[in-house]
């Protein structure tokens, strides 16, 4: 049971990095004039995925590498772990960034 959830949770990084790709050419940079709080909030969704790409990248290269390696692999997981604490964060500000323009705004 627990090799089938390994397989299932790679498969969804997987399937999530090639997600994270799409998601970064979809906000690739545009010429158009963009108030600050619209540009801000671009910045924070391409702030997510990058770093979400990030933890997808480490994970595969931690899967792939031999056990023997082990400072390379505490390195991974501590990579890891900060980008997945920094997607959160960045997805947790979306969120408080546009409660706090609407309020501004009233």
């Amino acid at each position: 049971m627990c090799l089938v959830n390994l397989f299932c949770h790679e498969f969804v990084v997987a399937v999530s990095f090639v997600a994270c790709i799409a998601g970064l050419w979809l906000l690739r940079e545009d010429k158009k004039q963009k108030d600050e709080a619209q540009a801000t909030e671009e910045v924070l969704l391409r702030m997510s995925f990058a770093y979400w790409l990030v933890y997808c990248i480490a994970f595969g290269i931690e899967k792939m590498l031999l056990p023997t390696w082990e400072s390379l692999t505490m390195t991974l997981k501590i990579t890891t772990a900060l980008s997945y604490f920094l997607t959160f964060s960045c997805i947790l500000s979306l969120p408080l960034h546009k409660f706090a323009v609407h309020e501004v705004e009233e």
